[in-house]
């Protein structure tokens, strides 16, 4: 099984990103997804999570209007666009996953992160 996070990169305060997160031996949409972060010195947080069952949302709100998270089921592939990004924002992003079933409260912080991770640095 793996995830492998992609799309991150260097980019000016204002500007736009997309993050991808492809699977290969997991099926995405048998699973809540989100995306987490960590920056330097701080704790992970969760980013943005949406939950299978009835497609729940959640963004941290220091994101809301600014990110969105979608998922494209034929590609098994997850997405997070990025808009007009801030230095805050730096950090390495992470795709996550939860199990509905055995875990249906789970926090999205606590999603299970997969992969390296991608860098995403926004500085002028």
């Amino acid at each position: 099984v793996q995830l492998q996070a992609s799309g991150g990169g260097l980019v000016q305060p204002g500007g736009s990103l997309r993050l991808s997160c492809s699977s290969t031996g997991l099926t995405l949409s048998n699973y809540d997804i989100g995306w987490l972060r960590q920056a330097p010195g701080k704790e992970r947080e969760g980013v943005s999570c949406v939950r299978l069952e009835r497609g729940n949302t959640y963004y941290t709100d220091s994101v809301k209007g600014r990110f969105t998270i979608s998922r494209d089921n034929a590609r098994n592939t997850m997405y997070l666009q990025m808009n007009y990004l801030e230095p805050g924002d730096t950090a390495r992003y992470y795709c996550a996953i939860n199990d509905p079933i055995r875990n249906p409260r789970k926090a999205c912080s606590d999603y299970t992160p997969l992969g390296q991770g991608t860098l995403v640095t926004v500085s002028s």
